[in-house]
Protein backbone atom coordinates (compact mmCIF):
# COMPACT_ATOMS: atom_id res chain seq x y z
CA UNK A 1 0.00 0.00 0.00
CA UNK A 2 3.07 2.53 -0.08
CA UNK A 3 3.21 5.26 -3.25
CA UNK A 4 5.85 5.40 -4.78
CA UNK A 5 6.03 8.76 -6.25
CA UNK A 6 3.48 11.41 -6.73
CA UNK A 7 1.03 10.33 -3.08
CA UNK A 8 1.34 9.09 0.15
CA UNK A 9 -1.63 8.07 2.49
CA UNK A 10 0.00 9.21 5.32
CA UNK A 11 1.99 12.02 6.37
CA UNK A 12 3.57 13.72 9.59
CA UNK A 13 2.94 17.50 11.09
CA UNK A 14 6.57 19.47 11.90
CA UNK A 15 5.80 19.00 15.73
CA UNK A 16 5.22 15.01 15.09
CA UNK A 17 8.33 14.71 13.71
CA UNK A 18 10.25 16.50 16.11
CA UNK A 19 9.42 14.59 19.02
CA UNK A 20 9.45 11.80 16.74
CA UNK A 21 13.53 12.46 16.33
CA UNK A 22 13.53 13.40 20.41
CA UNK A 23 12.03 9.70 20.92
CA UNK A 24 14.25 8.27 18.21
CA UNK A 25 17.76 9.77 20.46
CA UNK A 26 16.42 7.65 23.75
CA UNK A 27 14.82 4.38 21.74
CA UNK A 28 16.28 3.93 18.32
CA UNK A 29 14.61 3.45 15.60
CA UNK A 30 10.75 3.75 15.97
CA UNK A 31 7.52 2.61 13.88
CA UNK A 32 3.85 3.62 14.31
CA UNK A 33 0.28 1.36 14.43
CA UNK A 34 -2.92 2.36 14.44
CA UNK A 35 -5.19 -0.39 15.21
CA UNK A 36 -8.74 1.00 15.38
CA UNK A 37 -9.13 -0.40 18.82
CA UNK A 38 -10.79 0.71 21.94
CA UNK A 39 -8.54 3.05 24.42
CA UNK A 40 -5.49 3.01 23.87
CA UNK A 41 -5.77 1.42 20.33
CA UNK A 42 -7.73 4.46 19.23
CA UNK A 43 -4.45 6.83 18.91
CA UNK A 44 -1.47 5.69 16.79
CA UNK A 45 1.19 3.92 18.84
CA UNK A 46 5.08 4.32 18.48
CA UNK A 47 6.78 1.79 19.38
CA UNK A 48 10.48 0.81 19.22
CA UNK A 49 11.24 -1.53 16.12
CA UNK A 50 10.69 -4.84 16.65
CA UNK A 51 8.97 -4.33 19.41
CA UNK A 52 5.36 -4.37 17.80
CA UNK A 53 5.53 -7.48 15.52
CA UNK A 54 3.22 -6.85 12.17
CA UNK A 55 1.70 -9.66 9.96
CA UNK A 56 -0.51 -10.14 7.26
CA UNK A 57 -3.04 -8.51 9.11
CA UNK A 58 -1.64 -5.07 9.02
CA UNK A 59 -1.60 -3.23 5.76
CA UNK A 60 2.04 -0.50 5.69
CA UNK A 61 0.48 2.91 5.09
CA UNK A 62 3.70 4.65 4.63
CA UNK A 63 7.03 5.60 5.38
CA UNK A 64 7.59 9.10 7.05
CA UNK A 65 10.59 11.21 6.64
CA UNK A 66 11.51 13.07 9.76
CA UNK A 67 14.99 13.79 9.37
CA UNK A 68 16.53 10.37 10.35
CA UNK A 69 18.40 8.45 8.24
CA UNK A 70 15.59 5.94 8.11
CA UNK A 71 12.11 6.61 7.45
CA UNK A 72 9.72 5.92 10.06
CA UNK A 73 6.95 3.16 8.82
CA UNK A 74 3.34 3.46 9.75
CA UNK A 75 1.30 0.01 9.80
CA UNK A 76 -2.84 -0.02 10.45
CA UNK A 77 -4.56 -2.90 10.89
CA UNK A 78 -6.39 -4.60 7.64
CA UNK A 79 -9.25 -4.28 9.03
CA UNK A 80 -9.16 -1.21 10.22
CA UNK A 81 -7.79 -0.01 6.65
CA UNK A 82 -11.18 -1.48 4.87
CA UNK A 83 -12.75 2.00 7.34
CA UNK A 84 -9.57 4.18 6.18
CA UNK A 85 -8.29 3.30 2.58
CA UNK A 86 -10.45 6.48 1.63
CA UNK A 87 -8.71 8.42 3.69
CA UNK A 88 -5.07 10.46 3.95
CA UNK A 89 -3.92 10.58 7.78
CA UNK A 90 -1.31 12.61 9.26
CA UNK A 91 0.11 11.60 12.38
CA UNK A 92 0.31 14.92 14.82
CA UNK A 93 0.84 15.66 18.08
CA UNK A 94 -0.70 17.54 21.49
CA UNK A 95 -0.35 17.98 24.89
CA UNK A 96 -1.62 15.04 26.68
CA UNK A 97 -0.99 11.70 28.32
CA UNK A 98 0.38 9.41 25.86
CA UNK A 99 -0.83 5.69 25.60
CA UNK A 100 0.56 3.45 28.32
CA UNK A 101 2.48 1.12 25.65
CA UNK A 102 3.45 4.25 23.15
CA UNK A 103 6.83 5.85 24.04
CA UNK A 104 5.57 9.39 24.04
CA UNK A 105 3.81 8.44 27.55
CA UNK A 106 6.20 9.88 29.96
CA UNK A 107 6.87 12.84 27.98
CA UNK A 108 3.27 14.89 28.85
CA UNK A 109 2.55 14.42 24.81
CA UNK A 110 0.57 12.39 22.85
CA UNK A 111 0.43 11.39 19.03
CA UNK A 112 -2.94 11.97 17.47
CA UNK A 113 -4.38 11.19 13.62
CA UNK A 114 -5.77 13.88 11.54
CA UNK A 115 -7.48 13.24 8.64
CA UNK A 116 -8.88 13.77 5.45
CA UNK A 117 -10.85 12.14 2.27
CA UNK A 118 -8.57 11.22 -0.59
CA UNK A 119 -9.19 13.70 -3.63
CA UNK A 120 -9.80 12.63 -6.92
CA UNK A 121 -6.36 12.76 -7.94
CA UNK A 122 -5.24 10.74 -5.47
CA UNK A 123 -8.35 8.12 -5.75
CA UNK A 124 -7.40 7.93 -9.08
CA UNK A 125 -3.30 7.83 -7.76
CA UNK A 126 -4.51 4.45 -5.59
CA UNK A 127 -6.89 3.14 -8.00
CA UNK A 128 -10.09 3.49 -5.89
CA UNK A 129 -11.97 4.99 -8.34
Amino acid sequence: MVSIGTYQRVDVTDAAASLVRELTAQHGPLMFHQSGGCCDGSSPMCYPVGMFLTGPGDVLLGRLDVGLAEPVEVYMSASQFEYWKFTHVTIDVVPGRGAGFSVEGPTGMRFLIRSRMLNDAELDWFGLR
